[in-house]
């Protein structure tokens, strides 16, 4: 299996793929590219498959393919994603904190303690705060149930509608003005396809209720930044808690670094794990070897 990413940790995938039975190793490392059957991968560089022409399998380092389905360079392959509990747990407890930040007023305290003034906010009870989740799959749902778990009034919205007890769901365009205005607090976890590219417009943020607060947890390009950022200085939108961004590394010259209700993280709310991961991984090539289904194989024509 052929590996490449220029964050993640080679010798700890390596480590744990081991146990897999399955040999990882860097392109540099191969002799026989004919023999590489599996590719492991984040953002490999254009043309990276082409020096694998017996390739089988590729294998998304992370929940998100859509740095992959969008190359024209793929081969004909099954594409899987990884799909581990452990990434789902990760997820659920940075929104939760960001919710609950918001939620508890924080970003206000950490304002008058910088002011060196003490600033009493009466905490609410969160069943009388609204959290709006877009985007049910499975980081999106572990989430949601978190959320819902604490005791947040949590309505879900996705492309597709889904039953999901405890949290009151809609799906398609025509629901999004509702669960946008009747969010206290607005968290984006949908996946990067055309149909969210841009989804969140300045038209859409518009629909939020004043005051609201945001959480973007999934692709920075699903957001119009611009818009974002005018919402946030006028108000409107009064905090946001940001974990992607349309350009990453985010440049020192964006407005939203200077600005004291938005707190930024850089793009770590979920990450793979490879203790966890790698069961998942040799699962897939023993299916592969066997003719079985595939376990989160992704469907390029979705995007997801």
């Amino acid at each position: 299996m052929v590996f490449y990413s220029q964050v993640d940790d080679f010798e700890a995938w390596r480590s744990a793929l081991a146990a897999e039975d399955i040999e990882l190793r860097q392109t540099g490392d191969i002799a026989d590219k004919a023999s590489v059957r599996h590719a492991l991968v984040w953002k490999p560089p254009h043309g990276f498959f082409a020096d694998f022409a017996n390739l089988a399998l590729v294998i998304n380092l992370g929940a998100g393919v859509d740095a992959l389905v969008g190359r024209d360079d793929l081969p004909d392959v099954p594409i899987t994603r990884l799909s581990d509990p452990k990434m789902a747990r990760m997820m659920a407890g940075y929104v939760l904190f960001a919710v609950t930040r918001h939620a508890r007023n924080i970003p206000a305290f950490e304002r008058a303690q910088r002011q060196r003034r003490w600033h009493y906010i009466h905490p609410r009870d969160p069943e009388t705060i609204r959290v709006g989740i877009l985007g049910l799959g499975e980081l999106g749902l572990a989430a949601a149930i978190e959320c819902a778990r604490q005791g947040y009034q949590v309505q879900g919205w996705s492309n597709t509608l889904k039953d999901v007890d405890g949290i009151r769901t809609s799906a398609g365009l025509e629901a999004l003005p509702e669960i946008f205005s009747g969010s206290d607090i607005l968290v984006c976890m949908l996946p990067q396809t055309p149909l969210t590219q841009n989804l969140l417009n300045a038209e859409r943020l518009a629909l939020l209720k004043t005051g609201a607060a945001f959480v973007n947890v999934s692709r920075g390009s699903i957001v119009d930044e611009a818009a974002l950022i005018a919402a946030l200085q006028s108000g409107h939108i009064a905090e946001a808690t940001l974990d992607v961004f349309a350009t990453e590394p985010l440049p020192p010259s964006s407005p939203l670094w200077a600005m004291d209700n938005v707190l930024i993280t850089p793009h770590l709310a979920s990450i793979a794990l490879p203790a966890s991961a790698a069961r998942q991984i040799g699962e897939n090539v023993r299916r592969l070897r066997t003719g079985q289904p595939l376990l989160s194989r992704v469907d390029p024509g979705r995007g997801y």
